[in-house]
């Protein structure tokens, strides 16, 4: 398995193997192709007139999810298209409503599109006889990720801890969800830890925490299509869709990109030679 990113988490010297994985939810965990999110992002927008294209839409997908509100009015054409319709750019204000707008919504859908991604209970199952603890971030809201908890364990799938923006005050990128989880599991250093996700934001996050990050291509917001659609394409439009979404989780800064949560096992244990070595070697 190849490392992309040669700028290793800072305390590895003092890690000589993996304890924890902190795993995000849609597009990574449930929710092949990252689609509840972006559904609901397009008919909240939809409801102002303001049709949304899926680039659009996914562009800042792992934000918490006022924050992806805002950066979408922020775009030229979305800003450009809401002044000509309101006479005024998008304010505080405007965000908040539209917001409001999106949590009910996204409440009414979210189970329907937040399947346990196939082959994800079976690779915690064999996380957790590495012997890691099992974390969770998300950019959604503390109810909406309780939502996916109790669904998901009817599936098998079961984290030791699970956070939201609103349990530490900040989301993604910032490290504070990772950090917390650090408390809560009594995992130490960090370097100890690997963030494993779909999006540059979670990438983003796990940097900043001075922890290992790993990025999904396949079942992501990067390649963006359900599982039955995107399996019906062409052998030659998979691969050309995994390569940019590849590219573009590489040039967020991930260490390593794999296509689903189920190829995780070898980076596991590319990082635990490495660490091995670090320490060896400091």
């Amino acid at each position: 398995m190849k490392l992309l990113n040669p700028r290793i988490p800072p305390q590895s010297v003092h890690a000589v193997a993996l304890k924890a994985l902190v795993i995000d939810w849609a597009g990574t965990a449930v929710d092949y192709g990252s689609l509840a999110p972006v559904r609901t992002l397009q008919q909240v927008f939809a409801g102002v007139d303001l049709p949304l294209t899926e680039a659009e839409a996914r562009r800042d997908m792992g934000l918490p999810k006022r924050d992806h509100i805002q950066r979408i009015l922020a775009l030229p054409r979305v800003c450009d298209a809401w002044t000509a319709l309101r006479g005024r750019t998008p304010d505080e204000a405007d965000i908040d409503e539209l917001y409001q707008v999106f949590i009910p919504l996204q409440s009414s859908c979210l189970l329907q599109y937040s399947a346990v991604i196939p082959g994800v209970v079976e690779a915690v199952e064999r996380f957790r006889r590495r012997g890691l603890k099992i974390g969770t971030t998300t950019g959604y809201t503390r109810e909406l990720l309780d939502m996916l908890v109790r669904h998901s364990s009817k599936a098998g799938y079961i984290p030791d801890c699970n956070l939201s923006p609103g349990d530490v005050g900040a989301g993604r990128p910032s490290p504070f969800m990772i950090y917390e989880i650090s408390v809560r599991l009594q995992v130490y250093p960090l370097a100890a830890i690997a963030k494993i996700g779909d999006t540059p934001s979670d990438i983003q996050e796990g940097l900043n925490a001075g922890v290992w990050s790993i990025g999904v291509a396949a079942t992501g917001n990067m390649n963006g299509l359900p599982y039955d659609e995107f399996h019906a394409l062409p052998v030659s439009e998979q691969e050309a869709r995994l390569a940019a979404a590849r590219a573009e989780l590489a040039k967020a800064g991930a260490h390593y990109v794999v296509d689903s949560l189920a190829d995780v096992d070898s980076v596991l244990g590319d990082i635990d030679a490495r660490l091995r070595s670090a320490a060896e070697s400091g």
